[in-house]
């Protein structure tokens, strides 16, 4: 069963983002807090909403977006995190919930929908080619950490 996320699902959704931070190579990356992502889905001002598949009371993957503006395409889906427990792979939860984001952009009339995936990662690559989705090159990611911010 696909359903939107509630905020008793958070502590399973940050053991799975834990599990992708893995398969990712960088697990000391993940450094939210139970309460923080608590506060940015369900506090006062939500910064994310996410689509669960949930089978037998366990929640098995997942997929979680946001909006993003963009100024020269307008409203855009930003598929954040999106990621089946490696035990449930092959069995089409990542179909089903990567189509249930795209039904949410078609629904709410978005001019289309993003997100990234590591070079290496051939499933992904694959899952996506399926979909004709396009990949860019040229862009490179940029970031600044809270730590830095706070020292300018």
């Amino acid at each position: 069963m696909i359903r939107i996320a509630e905020e008793k699902d958070c502590e399973r959704l940050l053991e799975l983002i834990q599990e992708l931070a893995v398969y990712e190579k960088a697990p000391e990356e993940v450094t939210v807090t139970l309460e923080e992502f608590k506060d940015a889905g369900f506090g006062l001002n939500p910064a994310w909403t996410a689509f669960v598949y949930e089978e037998n009371n366990v929640i098995h993957g997942f997929a979680l977006f946001y909006i993003r503006y963009s100024t020269w395409k307008g409203c855009r889906l930003y598929l954040e995190d999106f990621i089946v427990t490696e035990k449930q792979r092959g069995r089409g939860i990542g179909k089903a919930l990567f189509e249930r984001v795209i039904q949410e952009a078609k629904e709410k009339g978005y001019q289309g929908m993003v997100w990234q995936v590591l070079d290496w990662n051939e499933p992904a690559l694959n899952f996506y080619r399926k979909y004709a989705a396009e990949t860019e090159s040229g862009w490179l990611n940029a970031s600044l950490s809270r730590d830095q911010i706070l020292s300018l």
